[in-house]
């Protein structure tokens, strides 16, 4: 097992930007990680997350499962309030804006995202709220 298929967390995230993600980026079975930064909704303060991501195009699919959870992961409700985030893919660092995929794009997406970590369909049996598939895309410059 690699070192990268054992970081989690705030461990994941100092790694991967200590490393310019050449630890960090590859993750269990393959899957490839980007690190998200929101804006905390109540302190205010930049949250960084190591999500798994999909590219579709020039722009970056994660998703909301929180492993199946009943209720959204905090950076989902971050991004809910305040749509402007950071992203880190590798070296690169880029301001990008969040939205929800709905309908046949919502639908073309989960299946690219699946894909890569098949597990997001065993986690939408858990739950009852539709896990939010979300596009990030670059922020005009």
């Amino acid at each position: 097992m690699s070192e990268a298929e054992n970081l989690y967390g705030e461990e994941h995230v100092r790694r991967y930007r200590e490393t310019a993600g050449d630890v960090g980026h590859r993750w269990k079975r393959g899957s490839k990680i980007l690190l998200l930064t929101t804006k905390g909704r109540k302190s205010g303060e930049p949250r960084t997350k190591p999500l798994i991501y999909e590219q579709d195009g020039d722009r970056y699919v994660i998703v909301a499962s929180k492993g199946g959870a009943p209720e959204h992961p905090d950076w989902y409700e971050n991004l809910q309030r305040d749509p402007n985030v950071e992203l880190q893919v590798l070296d690169e660092v880029l301001p990008a804006r969040a939205r929800t995929a709905e309908g046949e794009e919502r639908e073309r997406l989960w299946q690219l995202v699946n894909q890569q970590w098949p597990d997001y369909d065993s986690y939408q049996t858990k739950t009852d709220r539709e896990i939010p598939v979300v596009v990030l895309e670059r922020a005009p410059a």
